[in-house]
């Protein structure tokens, strides 16, 4: 009877055994398919740029806009990198660059030449948030907007310079002389009695 339940227990730990077996290789395998996907596509393509503007050095971005994304570094002339991809339009290429964010930026495509290749399209990363703006509140502004008046303020006008009249004195040399009033009744009473004795003579 013993040896019958050996003869039992031995395929069936068997069985177990390789159905635990099976479990992990295909976990296993799981998880190496998982670390193949994550692979960028320049380990496959092994292509890259390079920088052949006349400028100095050329900028890379954190997105494919000069307007939207900022500058996360610089690429001199002469200068390659790994090409990741490309946008949707084909302006900017992504590239490998260490420091950015996710160590991936773009460069503008006219800037560099690309090698021989066909270059996936790579999806934007978000566009970054623009910082806060002060508010101001507008009832706070109302108590300190002054308003001009419509009506002109009073304005001191000074009074006029008043002109003081000036008198000059007369000296005594300066005035004329005058004739004592009983000389001129004696001379006027002297003309009478003449022309009276005339009109007396003539009658």
């Amino acid at each position: 009877m013993t040896k019958n339940r050996f003869h039992l227990i031995a395929p069936t730990a068997f069985v177990i055994l390789t159905l635990i077996g099976v479990a992990f290789s295909s976990r296993s395998t799981t998880l190496v398919l998982a670390l193949q996907l994550t692979n960028t596509p320049a380990a496959d393509s092994g292509m890259f740029i390079t920088v052949i503007t006349d400028e100095p050095q050329i900028n890379v971005r954190m997105g494919p806009s000069s307007s939207i994304y900022p500058i996360v570094g610089t690429l001199l002339t002469g200068s390659t990198a790994p090409a990741l991809g490309r946008s949707q339009g084909g302006d900017w290429i992504q590239i490998q660059y260490d420091g950015a964010p996710g160590n991936v930026g773009w460069v503008y495509s006219p800037l560099v030449q690309v090698s021989p290749g066909t270059l996936q399209i790579a999806a934007p990363p978000p566009t970054p948030v623009p910082p806060a703006t002060p508010t101001i509140d507008p009832t706070l502004a109302a108590q300190y907007s002054i308003v001009p008046t419509s009506t002109r303020l009073p304005t001191f006008t000074p009074p006029p310079s008043l002109t003081v009249p000036s008198y000059t004195e007369i000296s005594a040399e300066d005035s004329v002389e005058t004739i004592p009033l009983a000389v001129v009744i004696i001379s006027l009473a002297a003309l009478g009695i003449i022309g009276f004795l005339l009109s007396l003579f003539w009658r």
